[in-house]
């Protein structure tokens, strides 16, 4: 009977294998869907108050597929903010002295900051050498203005409501007035995230006698996320599946892919550049091969893909890192929460080849002044993003509007937007799990993993 057991545990698919099955085969399927009689055939539906023609395959997948993905980000979101709280919480009262966890939020925050102004520096020099912009002709420009002015127009009024607040507003907004009202936010992760490293400095200063319950009681509950998180990723291969069918039936026409090739290629090679840094900065630091970090944080990075938002991925991130990369529980649970809420590698290296693609469409040639500035704007921006779909999108306006470009040129990137984002969390994501490692090295909290694969 044991050795029967052996053979079934060898011979079980890894979950990286399953999810990019699970991805191919939901990509195959709308791809098959698409292609028959049935699936192309349009029918006029009105959605959002607009009638509009889909195809039956389109309609099918958004009716009976897509709902599934939707589930499956959900579940990851769902225990988001409760790993958060409990993990963090636990965290932090584990380090039993304030200079310590002083030590590791200077050690964090400074980590993050460095690798987003590489990221957008990158971004700059390779969208300068390329130059994606200036093979945007006139007309593709119009077109593509005129049938996305509606999603940049949206996009343009979110933004307005930032820059009108006062210059303190991202400070004031970092003290929730309600726990619970910001808990029901995943948009207000950051608001939970200072709660609980308050809660558990709280912890740190009353007698142990006092705290060991209240932290016995974190510690079980945080167990409990991590198996809700076993249990949520039983269904990953077809949450994927789902995603990706969808994606692919929701895909404007080729004809615009092809116009904006070359600004897909420089933020593709922006990031697969940031992968380099990452492995590389990993390698030279804590001398583990880039075969074992990638290995390690695979699984996370094809579920940041699929789902486009580094909270919704932070449970398998988090889990990924301390059993297959070797970080301490108490690293991960400071470094990788504040990281997915503020580390956004991949959304700033976009923003900047974005800004400057925009710019080349208009035909403007920017200054090494306002190019600069682009880099300060767009690492303040970064780390203003709330970590879910689309919210980069947001902040690029803000980066537009300081370099003088202009917004309405928001609507040339959002044919491919989606495709890029997902890239970009993958991106973001590697970059909390390799400073995860930094810091880990830096404070002797690193050891061999519980396993790697």
């Amino acid at each position: 009977m044991e050795k029967s057991n052996s053979i079934k545990k060898r011979k079980k698919l890894a979950l990286h294998w399953r999810i990019i099955i699970g991805m191919i085969a939901g990509v195959l399927f709308s791809l098959v869907l698409l292609a028959t009689p049935w699936g192309k055939e349009m029918t006029q539906l009105q959605r959002g108050g607009k009638f509009m023609e889909l195809s039956n395959a389109a309609i099918f997948v958004s009716n009976w597929i897509k709902p599934v993905g939707n589930m499956f980000i959900n579940s990851l979101k769902l225990i988001a903010v409760p790993l958060i709280f409990a993990s963090l919480i636990k965290g932090v009262a584990d380090l039993k002295d304030i200079s310590k966890l002083s030590g590791m939020g200077l050690r964090t925050i400074s980590i993050y900051v460095a690798t987003t102004l590489i990221a957008v520096t990158i971004g700059l020099l390779v969208v300068n050498a390329i130059q994606p912009g200036t093979s945007i002709s006139e007309e593709t420009r119009d077109d593509l203005i005129a049938s996305y002015a509606g999603d940049a127009s949206q996009k343009i009024n979110l933004a307005e409501e930032q820059r009108e607040a006062g210059p303190l507003r991202a400070l004031e907004d970092l003290i929730p007035n309600n726990i619970f009202f910001a808990a029901s936010d995943n948009g207000n992760m950051l608001q939970v995230i200072v709660f609980a490293l308050f809660f558990g400095i709280g912890l740190i200063l009353i007698p142990s006698e006092k705290s060991s319950p209240v932290i016995a009681f974190f510690d079980g509950f945080n167990e409990v996320i991590l198996k809700l998180i076993d249990l949520i990723m039983l269904v990953a291969p077809y949450g994927v599946f789902a995603l990706l069918s969808a994606l692919v039936v929701e895909a404007p026409n080729a004809e615009l892919f092809i116009a904006l090739f070359w600004y897909s290629l420089c933020v593709v090679v922006g990031l697969l550049l940031m992968i380099v840094f990452y492995v590389t900065i990993v390698f030279l630091y804590t001398k583990k091969r880039p075969s074992f970090f990638i290995k390690g944080i695979f699984p996370a990075q094809l579920l940041g893909f699929s789902t486009s938002s580094s909270a919704a991925t932070l449970p398998v991130t988090m889990e990924r890192v301390e059993e297959h990369l070797g970080v301490r529980e108490e690293v991960t649970s400071f470094v990788l929460p504040i990281g997915a809420t503020i580390n956004m590698d991949g959304t700033s290296l976009y923003q900047a080849v974005a800004a400057i693609f925009i710019a080349q469409a208009f035909g403007m040639d920017l200054s090494l002044a306002a190019q600069l500035g682009i880099i300060a704007t767009a690492t303040l921006a970064s780390i203003g993003s709330a970590a879910v779909p689309g919210a980069g999108m947001v902040m690029l306006v803000i980066v537009l509007a300081q370099a003088g470009i202009p917004e309405a040129g928001l609507a040339l990137i959002f044919a491919v937007d989606r495709p890029l984002d997902m890239l970009r969390t993958s991106v973001n994501i590697t970059g909390d799990a390799a400073v995860s490692m930094l810091v880990a090295k830096s404070l002797g909290k690193l050891e061999e993993p519980i396993q790697n694969g």
